[in-house]
């Protein structure tokens, strides 16, 4: 069975927003599952938040200059 891809757009909030929603998502996302979210721009402060709390992340900037990042349980 695959492991589920759990997407978020988030390029319509402004900061704090994409952060703290991406934080909330990250408390319930499954062992096995990978947050995928799409933002604005590459979302630097997330990184530390996330080791902390126990998360892999690859951010891949898009052409438009937003980003996506898929974050995962370390």
């Amino acid at each position: 069975m695959n492991a589920a891809i759990i997407e978020l757009d988030l390029r319509e909030f402004e900061p704090p927003q994409p952060l703290m929603k991406t934080l909330e998502a990250i408390a319930t996302l499954p062992a096995d599952a990978t947050l995928k979210i799409h933002t604005r721009w590459r979302p630097a402060l997330l990184y530390a938040e996330l080791e902390k709390r126990g998360f892999t992340s690859q951010s891949d900037e898009q052409s438009d200059g937003s980003c996506i990042t898929r974050i995962r349980h370390a």
